[in-house]
């Protein structure tokens, strides 16, 4: 087994890189088939958030790198040289700390974000949903719930909550005096939207609108924090009336675009208005930033908004460190641990073969009138024969080498007392 990490994350790779390389979610499950069917992984999980796409994999050896950098590449028609310089690719020891220090917050772009452990764990479950996880991935994976758990609860990485959705709601306050006067459009009722909508609430805004493409889910965020519900198809009816706009959906094409948002500041009589675009791919398109008293920010702007959290964190962060440092190698220990497992199941199984054999030997002795003494000296005789032959072996190859190592190693695996100058 092999363990190997290939992706793109907010430190490598812009936004415009990141929307062309995630997975949609209905379609994670045809992707995590094409990536194990292909020959590229035996197993696999598919990491894919706002801020990172990152694909785990369990691989024969260890010089496929490569060759799951392609698969992306052509999975997303991009081109692999153009895709290339913003992968970052870890294998086993590396992979296994990457893969604790993401689930537990470390690699974040708030540090200690807590969203990112289910997001991971979703991300698990779909391929164990999808087939495509093994023993291999399913050993790694539960150890690194577990490692994230503790770091979660031995340390203080996850005091003063922050999150993307706490940063653009600081970001909406540095940006209007008093927020308690204001009307938040929300786009999306997935998790995100859900913190942003309670961030609002607990600041007071004024007024909070929810749209969603079912309106069923929309409503049942409104009815939780007495907010309104709408459809995606009728933003335009009610942009003109939002201050801030925040959107987060799983939408593969833009939701708002520079038209809609000109009509909308034009009927609020030029009005400032805030959108933050927290979504991969976007939901704003890009060039709504070019209209006058629109001011459009996506996930890579909020980094200044949140230095001041990270900080605050570092301490918390060193602890957590430690703690990935002793998960590794625990995990590491248990694959090793799980290797010797299967020695002693062969060398055990062997013995039981040999001990068989020579029971039925014994038996057919009986059968055929040998006395029972004799039966058992022939019985005892055999066994010691057939179990000392492989290590009677090894020791007289390795004495013919006068490899004294080798002949001390063997001397404490048959137990033997003797000076080690006897076995020379």
């Amino acid at each position: 087994m092999s363990l190997i990490t290939v992706g793109v994350n907010h430190k490598t790779a812009p936004v415009a890189i990141r929307e062309r390389v995630a997975f949609a979610p209905e379609k994670m499950i045809d992707a995590l088939s094409s990536l194990v069917s292909g020959k590229k992984a035996s197993e696999a999980v598919i990491v894919s958030t706002c801020n990172r796409t990152e694909l785990y994999c369990s691989i024969e050896n260890d010089a496929d790198v490569e060759s799951i950098v392609r698969w992306l590449s052509e999975y997303h028609q991009i081109d692999f040289e153009e895709l290339k310089p913003y992968c970052y690719a870890h294998l086993n020891d590396d992979s296994v700390r990457h893969i604790m220090r993401v689930a537990s917050g470390l690699d974040s772009l708030i540090l200690g974000e807590p969203q990112i452990l289910g997001q991971v764990k979703s991300a698990y479950a779909v391929s164990k949903e999808g087939e495509c996880i093994g023993p291999d991935l399913q050993s790694l994976f539960q150890r690194t719930f577990s490692v994230a758990k503790r770091v979660r609860t031995d340390t203080a990485i996850g005091e003063n909550p922050v999150s993307i959705a706490f940063a653009a709601v600081s970001l909406a306050q540095r940006i209007f005096a008093d927020v308690r006067d204001n009307t938040a459009l929300l786009i999306g009722a997935g998790q995100t939207i859900e913190l942003v909508a309670r961030h609002l609430k607990e600041q007071g805004v004024k007024r909070i609108i929810v749209a969603n493409r079912t309106l069923a889910r929309a409503q049942c965020l409104a009815d939780e924090l007495g907010a309104e519900a709408i459809l995606l198809g009728d933003i335009g009816d009610h942009l003109s009336e939002a201050d801030i706009v925040i959107s987060s959906t799983a939408s593969q094409l833009p939701i708002i675009g520079k038209g809609l948002v000109e009509k909308a500041i034009s009927k609020r009589r030029f009005a400032p208005m805030l959108l933050i675009d927290i979504a991969v791919p976007r939901d704003i398109e890009p060039e709504v930033e070019e209209v006058s008293d629109a001011y459009l920010y996506t996930v890579d702007d909020l980094h200044s908004v949140i230095e001041e959290n990270v900080r605050a964190r570092q301490d918390a962060a060193q602890a957590a460190e430690l703690i990935i440092e002793e998960g590794v190698d625990t995990f590491r220990r248990a694959v090793e641990s799980r290797k010797v497992s299967d020695l002693i199941v062969q060398y055990r199984r062997s013995a039981d073969e040999i001990k068989n054999a020579e029971l039925e030997k014994a038996l057919k002795g009986l059968e055929s009138g040998q006395s029972p003494e004799q039966v058992i000296n022939k019985l005892a005789h055999g066994l010691m024969n057939k179990l000392i032959h492989s290590p009677t072996r090894y020791l007289r190859d390795a004495g013919a080498e006068s490899n004294q190592e080798a002949l001390t190693i063997a001397a404490n695996v048959l137990g033997l007392n003797e000076d080690k100058d006897n076995l020379k």
